[in-house]
């Protein structure tokens, strides 16, 4: 008997190395394939081709199933291991059946369903993070509008979590696109991107005939209260005003692509997209799916 057990103990060896072969060990459910933008790309393509009988394309709703993407909703399955698991096994009391899906192709699946939920900070650009930072300080002149960590500028909003709430390429489009659009949470729910209202471009001429330029910060019947491109805070009267003048573009340059080189831009987005604050999930409720 003490031999038999001997011997299922050395069989049980020589089986385990190969079963750790084939079943990779995942530790915390983590995605194999996260951050890396050509698993996203094949998960689109294998989302498109097997799931959108039920799933609508590109992450949008379908006859028979919601759509994993949309805009504003929130969602009882949020990590890797709950998506990948939701995919593989079907989800019990539901529509949803197994996938049968190789494991691989499960995981490329979950890391675009992620990437449609997520932000920049999930699949940040690729790139010199260091020398984009020294581009953003520097050369790319961004910090004289920005602020970030406490220090730059005051004219253009706070970039402490600009890769927590703007995707890749709606980061991209900002720096190179007059006119461009993004999507707020996944999906295909595009809507014009127009200047924040905090950051109203203004321009005024006194009756002096001086010219400034800059962000509205307030106004009423009586008085405009304006940041300049000086990076001073204006305050006038409307009778010292000859013309005020709401401006349809806003500040931010769009030519980075042109005033940077190839390798700057690409590191300056590698480095802005991982500026991102941390923040607790939204808890989701009962009726969230």
């Amino acid at each position: 008997m003490p031999r038999l057990k001997l011997a299922l103990l050395r069989s049980l060896l020589t089986v385990l190395p190969v079963c750790a072969q084939n079943n990779p060990a995942r530790p915390g459910g983590r995605n194999p394939f996260a951050g890396n933008q050509q698993a996203v790309t094949d998960g689109q393509e294998i989302y498109n081709r097997v799931c959108t009988a039920c799933h609508g394309y590109d992450g949008d709703s379908g006859e028979r199933a919601p759509g994993l993407g949309a805009s504003g909703r929130r969602y009882l399955r949020v990590s890797d291991q709950d998506l990948f698991d939701a995919i593989e096994k079907g989800i019990p009391g539901t529509q949803m059946p197994p996938s049968g899906l190789a494991e691989s192709d499960a995981w490329k699946v979950t890391a675009y369903i992620r990437g449609l939920r997520g932000t920049a900070i999930d699949t940040p650009a690729k790139g010199n993070v260091e020398h984009g930072e020294q581009v953003y300080w520097g050369k790319g002149g961004c910090s004289e509008c920005h602020m970030l960590r406490g220090k730059g500028g005051l004219l253009g909003p706070d970039l402490l979590n600009v890769a927590g709430r703007r995707k890749l390429y709606a980061i991209r489009d900002a720096l190179t696109k007059p006119e461009h659009r993004f999507t707020p949470d996944g999906g295909r729910h595009e809507v014009n991107l127009a200047p924040l209202q905090n950051y109203q471009a203004v321009r005024v001429v006194t009756r002096g005939g001086e010219t400034v330029r800059g962000v509205l910060k307030n106004e009423d019947s009586f008085s405009l209260q304006m940041f300049g491109t000086d990076n001073e805070l204006h305050l006038f009267l409307r009778d010292e005003l000859r013309e005020v003048i709401y401006e349809q573009k806003s500040l931010m340059p769009t030519d980075y692509d042109k005033r940077l080189t190839a390798e700057e831009f690409q590191d300056l987005l590698a480095f802005l997209t991982r500026q991102a604050s941390v923040r607790a999930p939204a808890r989701a409720t009962a009726i969230d799916q």
